[in-house]
């Protein structure tokens, strides 16, 4: 019952107001400091009570995967990558490259990748079977309630740069007004529907006045330039089913997490330091 009684407190309200500097809550024998509750509302622009309770669902999280002895290797994660290239009918490095321009940092990623695999590791742990699996029917029903998340421009106006030597259009890039000789520059008008799944995918996910990563094709090194997107088309569901599969799973799988963890913190030993 005492258990119990701290654990409403934690949901219905806290105030650290009196409390000492250092360790605020202890969850099963691990501390949470008054600093790491600051620092979670700053980066996350929530109030007090919310972050206590994302610091306590980390910390159960965390030591169910401890006590799973789970961890993700390098193969685990790189496979995941793939997986995820494929669903977006991409090859290994455009995709790697598109996600070096969408992150910056690419070992960001990774470490979103690596979360991903232990989670579903996770899942496998504690489901045994409970999970339900998205059928083609479910696939079809959120594709038409999210199609807004599957849409791409009609027609794209880009610049293209082409070249046979990879740092000659790495310059171009770099500094557009100063043409190397062996680069070329042409206006192109492209239309979604001609498109490759690939292509529609890395204009869509490039930015209007941006440069699409460096690729190959016809033996050439080409990058495009976007300098306006044109209207709104949906991609067919065929071409889109085994992303929304990832995303679906995905979904299940954080919010299977979310209540199982909920009923953890019942029995959870979680203690208020004053």
């Amino acid at each position: 019952m005492y258990k119990l009684f701290l654990t409403l407190l934690v949901s219905s309200g806290i105030s650290f107001a009196g409390m000492v500097n250092g360790v605020a809550l202890i969850v099963n024998d691990e501390p949470i400091t008054i600093y790491d509750i600051d620092n979670t509302m700053s980066v996350n622009k929530i109030g007090k009570n919310q972050a206590v309770g994302l610091l306590i669902d980390k910390a159960l999280y965390e030591q169910s995967i401890k006590e799973n002895n789970i961890s993700a290797d390098i193969f685990e994660i790189n496979d995941y990558i793939e997986k995820l290239a494929n669903a977006n009918g991409m090859d290994i490095y455009t995709f790697k490259s598109v996600v070096k321009q969408k992150y910056g940092d690419y070992t960001a990623f990774e470490d979103e990748a690596k979360d991903a695999v232990i989670r579903q590791k996770l899942i496998q742990k504690i489901v045994k079977g409970q999970l339900a699996i998205a059928t083609e029917e479910d696939m079809q029903l959120y594709y038409e309630k999210n199609k807004e998340q599957f849409s791409t421009s009609k027609f794209y106006e880009v610049t293209q740069y082409t070249s046979k030597n990879k740092s000659s259009l790495n310059s171009a890039i770099k500094n557009p007004m100063v043409l190397p000789s062996d680069v070329e520059r042409e206006p192109v008008r492209l239309a979604s529907d001609k498109l490759q799944p690939q292509m529609q995918y890395l204009l869509n996910e490039t930015k209007t006045n941006s440069f699409t990563p460096i690729f190959t094709a016809n033996k050439q090194f080409i990058s495009l330039f976007v300098t306006r997107k044109e209207g709104t088309t949906s991609l067919n569901f065929e071409s889109v089913k085994a992303k929304i599969f990832n995303d679906m799973m995905s979904l299940r799988e954080k919010k299977y997490l979310k209540d199982y963890f909920e009923k953890e913190k019942l029995t959870a030993d979680i203690k208020i330091v004053r």
